[in-house]
């Protein structure tokens, strides 16, 4: 790969972010789902890194969208020009972010993604990358969570088969409280690098 097109968290408008959509040849879009990201130890990091790395368009969605005014028809044409759609963001009460919510109301609709003739993401890889207040074992039949980060992310899961897309494991870090002090950050970031690595490299069948 050559080229590697970019958007920055700076606001964009649609209007060019369709022209730019148009030559990017990157394979791995990673959508950032973070209300305040600036202010993000963990989530920053891992989403200044995935902007770094050739082959992935990195998109900060609270940036381009502060009032939700989401451009239904551009991010579909994002997701057709790549074979591997990520979701980054931090576990909001056992779930998404108000706005990634919104945008998978919207931009995954009946004919484009899912329905008889909406196949538009079929066969294409679909994972997330997520931060988690809890330690691990918050999260399991007897933690505090009562249910483990597979479970408590079936509707994504579901959400992938319903649409064609091939789901992957989720990227957790646990405790993410503390993370940048007991260096548990800094094994996520290489893992997450990795993964994206590996996800250039081996494209979506």
């Amino acid at each position: 790969m050559t080229i590697f097109a970019l958007f920055s968290s700076s606001d964009m408008s649609p209007n060019n972010q369709r022209i730019n959509l148009m030559t990017t040849p990157n394979n791995v879009l990673l959508l950032m789902a973070h209300p305040n990201l600036r202010h993000s130890e963990i989530n920053l990091p891992l989403f200044q890194q995935a902007q770094k790395i050739p082959g992935v368009t990195a998109i900060d969605l609270y940036a381009h969208y502060p009032r939700f005014n989401i451009d239904i028809e551009a991010e579909q044409q994002r997701l057709q020009q790549h074979d591997t759609i990520l979701f980054q963001f931090p576990l909001y009460w056992y779930s998404v972010p108000s706005l990634l919510k919104e945008w998978m109301d919207l931009v995954f609709e009946y004919g484009f993604a899912y329905g008889s003739e909406g196949t538009a993401l079929h066969g294409k890889r679909f994972g997330c990358v997520i931060s988690a207040g809890g330690k691990k074992d918050a999260y399991c039949d007897k933690g505090i969570n009562h249910f483990s980060i597979e479970e408590l992310l079936r509707p994504l899961e579901q959400t992938a088969s319903l649409t064609g897309m091939i789901y992957q494991q989720p990227l957790t870090l646990f405790g993410a409280r503390t993370a940048a002090e007991d260096g548990s950050l800094e094994r996520h970031l290489e893992n997450c690098q990795q993964h994206l690595q590996l996800f250039i490299k081996e494209p979506a069948k």
